[in-house]
């Protein structure tokens, strides 16, 4: 079964690890304590640790299709309630990627045979909808195409900064940063869209979401102060 080879790689990269720090592991099962929480997309070809060449254990990661901040997707909540107010991580990334495949089947429209799917596409075509006038002002597809991509993350980022998690982090001072990135498949690199908020504007409105039972949570042990 050629699933077995992961065993393998596995096995080779624990090798090779303790060959180059004997105490790796040791240390890491000690501590967890990201500084940094990562939106990105499903996409196999964008793994968070290695796009953005950070250690294990430096970044929190939650990944569904199209990179999308959902008020009503409990998954993605509890997460960032976990992320901001227990590890107490200091920036957030929302992060896209040109080529990304939800983006071009939310534009193409026709997804009728994966009910699911397209039900999470909604989601995107929602913004397609704020942003028709510059898109239909674009002259080519692969240009539009890549606008909704940076579009699509755009609008991720002020669903992350309107959600009562990051607001109420903000109304007790907490430092954090909300910010979109979009990657770039071909070439490897990331792109700031320049769309980072350190606070929320006063004419956006808080969601109103499905929220976990209130309550902060608590950690067993508290991370170490930054």
């Amino acid at each position: 079964m050629h699933y077995k080879r992961i065993f393998e790689s596995n096995r080779r990269w624990v090798a090779e690890t303790n060959a180059a720090d004997p105490e790796f592991f040791t240390r890491l099962a000690a501590v967890h304590n990201p500084q940094f929480l990562f939106i990105g997309c499903s996409d196999a070809r964008v793994p968070a640790n290695v796009i953005t060449g950070t250690e294990n254990g430096e970044m929190f990661v939650h990944r569904n299709v199209a990179n999308l901040v959902v008020p009503s997707d409990t998954n993605l909540l509890a997460v960032l309630q976990y992320a901001v107010d227990v590890l107490k991580v200091r920036e957030v990334f929302v992060c896209g990627h040109y080529g990304c495949g939800g983006v071009a089947a939310a534009m193409d429209r026709r997804n009728g045979a994966l009910p699911l799917v397209d039900n999470w596409l909604s989601h995107i075509r929602g913004v397609m909808r704020l942003h028709s006038a510059e898109l239909r002002a674009l002259p080519t597809d692969e240009l539009r195409y890549r606008r909704m991509v940076e579009l699509n993350v755009a609008e991720q980022v002020h669903n992350l900064a309107r959600t009562p998690v990051v607001q109420e982090a903000w109304a007790r001072g907490q430092p954090l940063g909300v910010h979109g990135w979009a990657y770039e498949l071909g070439d490897g690199l990331l792109r700031d869209l320049h769309v980072s908020l350190r606070e929320m504007p006063a004419d956006v409105p808080m969601m109103h979401a499905a929220q976990p039972a209130p309550g902060r949570l608590v950690a067993d042990t508290p991370p170490p102060a930054s």
